[in-house]
């Protein structure tokens, strides 16, 4: 637990100081970890790369994406209803 928690503290701290990420060097764990993090003039490039993986996920990969994609949709709808 503690280690995902550094893991995505990490990312997180990269995705702020970055200006253009390199997501095609990213894991696709680190790519699930960060959606909803990331900067509007990096969106286009994260989604594409993104987009690359799912064919590729393992059924884990997939599992953990349909979470993540489903909790970021949940919080833009609370965020929405404020």
């Amino acid at each position: 637990m503690m280690k995902k928690v550094l893991l995505v503290f990490f990312l997180l701290l990269s995705v702020v100081f970055a200006k253009k990420e390199d997501y095609s060097e990213m894991s696709t764990q680190e790519l699930i970890e960060i959606i909803g993090y990331i900067k509007e003039q990096n969106k286009e490039s994260f989604l594409k790369e993104l987009n690359s993986r799912i064919p590729k996920m393992n059924e884990q990969e997939k599992l953990q994406y349909d979470r993540r994609i489903n909790q970021e949709i949940l919080e833009e709808k609370i965020e929405d209803e404020e």
